[in-house]
């Protein structure tokens, strides 16, 4: 994520911010059996990836805080956990 995240600032030459970036990659980042299934009609699958292409932007705009050292040791501490 942090790579594609580095990509996304030289969107100036290459034209591949973080929206065009997460429409790319969110298909095989968050791949879903579900659209690969024959129940999802073609509108359906869109908006399935749709769904999908917003997540990977929020990370792509948030890698610094959700992949940051300080998060990742609150984490494995459980500081967030319930007594």
């Amino acid at each position: 994520m942090r790579h594609l995240a580095r990509l996304a600032d030289y969107c100036s030459i290459t034209n591949m911010h973080t929206k065009n970036l997460a429409i790319v990659w969110a298909p095989n980042l968050l791949r879903s059996k579900q659209i690969e299934s024959a129940c999802f009609s073609g509108t359906a699958a869109f908006m399935e990836v749709r769904i999908q292409s917003v997540v990977v932007e929020f990370i792509l705009n948030h890698v610094d805080v959700l992949f940051s050292s300080k998060l990742s040791s609150v984490i494995r501490d459980g500081a967030g956990s319930c007594p």
